[in-house]
């Protein structure tokens, strides 16, 4: 191939010997298809003759080949010899972009160096272009050489320069100096603004970002609205994300892709579903992005089943999901164990040969085990090449709650072996599985083991709440009610659930009447812990109290939930409670209920 492009180029210009329009046109084209030095060397060779060098369409695709191409600096060196850098500093500044650009950022400092070191003078042009390569491998160090140059040079009154420092500062991490820099613009335009206020953003100072946003004193542009409503999305801060909502619409950018899509996002997490699902419905078009943001905000918000039913419109649309949308998918289908519509989703990515990455294996490897698939899990787990602390949790998770308690703690070991350090949920799930196997003197280990210097873990309430479970399931009541004391924060729903639970089955053993009376002050919503106390009156023949509690419930508007089922027919899921009769379709469920049940009596 090179061969042949070495010959092409002969002969296309052949009797070409002066620069005419035709040959210029030809070697345009040449230097877009080139691919390699040696060819390019070809080209150089005509550019010569033809005193095509310097010409203004021929440096600039020369400059974005050189960036993508050539390693060489040596000879990147002597190409830029042929400029007189006194007449225009165009052709260095279009070579530093270019590399600056390129898969080797650094090597545009490199360049510059040697430009500098050679008598080239930088301008307002030549800083920002140099700054790009910082920003792209974080260059802090050369940043703050750059910042030197632009004083020494006398280039600071340059707002592009200025506003280019502090764009560079903040993706590079160092908020302070891009700050400094702001404050010391004596005048400052939209970009300047959108500069420090993104860069909070990236560095996660939402609060900075918005406080800086509202001394804005020019009108923002659209970079400045996407950001801002990340970090009111981020803060929940959902009274400014609906008045941004407000003047997004006054301006001709409210209609752009990226502010309808940053609207919804915000608007999912600040957990309004509604206004989320008005944006999206009312975006004139959608893009994967917006199909993502909507499906996997209905997970996080716990709204499997109207993220499964969204997911069925965009494949309905035509619109190819990917590996993000993908595993937001099984995460629904994990929450509401359907089996079959997990494996659907794993046949669609072995079928679309879509990279399973980390995230997309431990998605099947929650699916599988909430399922009650422990086989499938396992081996999902054993053929990932590469494992994160979520890939261990989701696999240890799932061995607890499908009751192989002594599996999970082997797998702790594993864990630990693989130099993986294990965080709060991986204790949870540890927890969890000594409460489904009963493992009382591993659990107590496990608790000590958290709070070791080893591992220096502070435990959850959650964390109190499965070990007061596992002590309770074993009739260790007095045990519980000592850990409960110790307890930094007060008990919730599941622990004070779990502890009622144990002294009604162990007849109120280690369960004083001062504390009957005490848990009945607590202001709970859930009629759960409410029932479990009245049982326990019950089984106590405290019949007053019994009434006494239910008057409360009445009083404080607390009903008891019934329970409910939800299958998942055709891709529309169905939701039964107890004694409800609303299904368009309960006559014939019933009949075929009552049909079953006829049959199930006559084979007994």
């Amino acid at each position: 191939d090179q061969m042949h492009s070495c010959l092409s180029i002969e002969h296309s210009v052949t009797g070409m010997n002066k620069a005419t329009p035709s040959l210029k046109l030809v070697l345009l084209e040449f230097i877009d298809k080139c691919k390699d030095l040696r060819s390019f060397k070809k080209i150089h060779a005509q550019l010569l003759t033809s005193a095509l060098v310097s010409n203004d369409l021929v440096v600039p695709k020369v400059a974005n080949f050189f960036g993508k191409h050539v390693t060489d600096l040596l000879y990147t060196s002597n190409y830029l010899k042929q400029f007189d850098w006194s007449l225009s500093s165009f052709p260095c500044n279009l070579f530093i972009s270019g590399y600056a650009s390129s898969h080797s950022p650094w090597a545009a400092i490199l360049v510059y160096r040697w430009l500098f070191r050679n008598g080239f003078v930088p301008d307002v042009f030549t800083v920002p272009a140099a700054l790009k390569s910082c920003a792209r491998f974080s260059g802090i160090f050369e940043l703050r050489q750059f910042h030197s140059v632009v004083v020494r040079n006398g280039l600071w009154c340059d707002m592009y320069v200025q506003n280019s420092l502090v764009h560079v500062y903040s993706i590079c991490g160092d908020n302070d100096s891009a700050c400094k820099v702001f404050d010391d613009m004596p005048l400052r335009d939209v970009v300047s603004w959108t500069g420090l206020i993104s860069g909070y953003v990236k560095a996660r100072s939402f609060d900075d970002a918005i406080a800086l946003f509202l001394r804005m004193d020019v009108e923002p542009n659209l970079a400045t609205i996407v950001s801002i409503l990340g970090a009111c999305g981020k803060l929940s801060r959902l009274n400014l994300g609906k008045g941004l909502h407000v003047l997004v619409v006054k301006f001709p950018y409210g209609e752009e892709l990226v502010v309808g899509n940053a609207l919804m996002d915000m608007y999912m997490k600040c957990e309004d579903n509604a206004d989320a699902r008005q944006v999206f419905d009312e975006m004139p078009e959608k893009d994967i992005i917006s199909w993502t943001s909507m499906i996997g905000g209905l997970v996080q918000c716990q709204f499997p089943n109207e993220s499964l039913d969204l997911f069925y419109e965009m494949l309905a649309s035509g619109i190819e999901p990917d590996g993000v949308i993908l595993t937001s998918v099984l995460s629904a289908s994990a929450s509401l164990g359907l089996l079959d519509y997990g494996r659907w989703v794993h046949e669609y990515i072995n079928r679309s040969r879509i990279k399973q990455d980390v995230h997309i294996g431990t998605a099947l490897v929650d699916m599988y085990a909430k399922c009650g698939c422990i086989e499938m899990a396992q081996h999902v787990f054993n053929g990932m090449p590469s494992k994160n602390i979520r890939t261990w949790n989701a696999f240890i998770g799932g061995l607890a709650i499908n009751g192989h308690g002594q599996e999970a703690l082997k797998q702790f070991n594993e864990l630990i072996e693989s130099g993986t350090r294990p965080n709060e949920v991986t204790f949870l799930a540890l927890f969890t599985a000594c409460c489904h196997s009963g493992l009382i003197d591993e659990g107590r280990w496990i608790f000590n083991q958290m709070m070791s210097p080893t591992y220096n873990i502070s435990p959850w309430l959650e964390h109190y709440g499965c070990m007061v479970d596992l002590f309770c399931r074993a009739g260790l009541v007095g045990e519980a009610m000592e850990l409960i004391k110790t307890m930094p924060m007060p008990p919730d729903v599941q622990i004070l659930g779990a502890l009622l639970s144990a002294c009604s089955t162990y007849e109120n053993v280690g369960f004083s009447q001062e504390m009957l009376k005490s848990l009945q002050n607590f202001e709970y919503q859930d009629s759960g812990i409410y029932v479990l106390l009245s049982n326990l009156y019950a089984s106590n023949k405290k019949w007053t109290e019994v009434r006494s509690l239910r008057r409360q419930m009445k009083k404080k508007g607390i009903n008891k939930a019934p329970g409910s089922s939800i299958i998942r027919v055709d891709g529309k899921s169905h939701e039964f409670l107890v004694g409800d009769s609303k299904h368009p379709q309960s006559e014939d469920i019933r009949l075929v209920l009552n049909t079953l049940a006829n049959q199930i009596d006559t084979l007994s």
